[in-house]
C-alpha cells in the first residue's frame, strides 16, 4: 500500500494505492468521503481516494506519506466512518536493510548496468545495478519495493532493458547521508553489518 498528500496542488484528498500493477479500464464508487476505484472486468478494487482527508488524518506530506501504525489506524476508521469495508494490507517491515552481493553479472544489453544477487535475510533479490564499483562480496544498504528515498522516490518493481529488478542498491549521496562523496558508487558497508537488519544512519 501507497499513500499520497499534496493539499496545495491536490486538494485535500488522501490518495491511496493498493495494487502495484495500474487499472485497465478504471470504474468509480463514490460513498461519502470515500471513492474507490476498481477494475472493471474483475471488481477488484486497486486504489481509493479519502476526500476532506484533514478531518480523517494528520500529516504534512507534500507527495509520498510514511505508512505508520497510526495513519493506518486513521485510514481504516475513515473506511469505516464512511460504511466502505477495504482490506488493508500493510507490510511495515524495515524497507532499507542491509543486504549482501553474492554474484553479480554482466547485463546482456547494457555495458554500464549489472544483475546482482543480493541475499537481504528472508530471500534473495534480483537487482539491476549501473554503479560503477559494485561487486560481489559487498554489504550494501538495500531499498525494497515500496521504501521511499529522501528524494521522494518510490521504489517499484523495474525492468532495466529487458531485466527484471526487485530493489535498489543505494549510494551515499541517495540516502542523504550527510558529507556524502560526490562521485558515484554505491555504499560498501563495514563487515560487521548484519545481514537482513534495518539500515540505520
Amino acid at each position: 500500500m501507497n499513500v499520497a498528500y499534496n493539499k496545495a496542488h491536490v486538494g485535500d484528498v488522501l490518495l491511496v494505492q493498493l495494487a502495484t500493477e495500474p487499472i485497465v479500464k478504471t470504474v468509480v464508487e463514490k460513498t461519502g468521503d470515500v471513492a474507490l476505484l476498481k477494475e472493471a472486468a474483475t471488481g477488484e478494487i486497486k486504489a481509493f481516494n479519502l476526500f476532506n482527508a484533514s478531518q480523517y488524518v494528520t500529516t504534512t506530506a507534500q507527495g509520498i506519506v510514511e505508512l505508520t501504525p497510526t495513519l493506518v489506524a486513521d485510514i481504516e476508521k475513515a473506511l469505516q466512518d464512511n460504511e466502505v469495508s477495504v482490506d488493508l494490507a500493510v507490510d511495515f517491515s524495515p524497507k532499507f536493510v542491509v543486504g549482501y552481493v553474492e554474484t553479480k553479472e554482466k547485463h546482456p544489453n547494457a555495458d554500464k548496468l549489472n544483475i546482482c544477487m543480493v541475499n537481504i535475510g528472508e530471500e534473495t533479490l534480483q537487482i539491476v545495478c549501473g554503479a560503477p564499483n559494485v561487486d560481489a562480496g559487498q554489504k550494501v544498504v538495500v531499498a525494497k519495493i515500496g521504501a521511499v528515498m529522501p528524494s521522494g522516490l518510490l521504489i517499484k518493481q523495474g525492468n532495466l532493458r529487458g531485466v527484471d529488478s526487485f530493489g535498489m542498491i543505494c549510494s551515499a549521496k541517495e540516502l542523504a547521508i550527510p558529507n556524502a562523496p560526490s562521485e558515484k558508487g554505491i555504499l560498501v558497508l563495514d563487515e560487521r553489518a548484519v545481514i537482513g537488519q534495518a539500515f540505520e544512519q
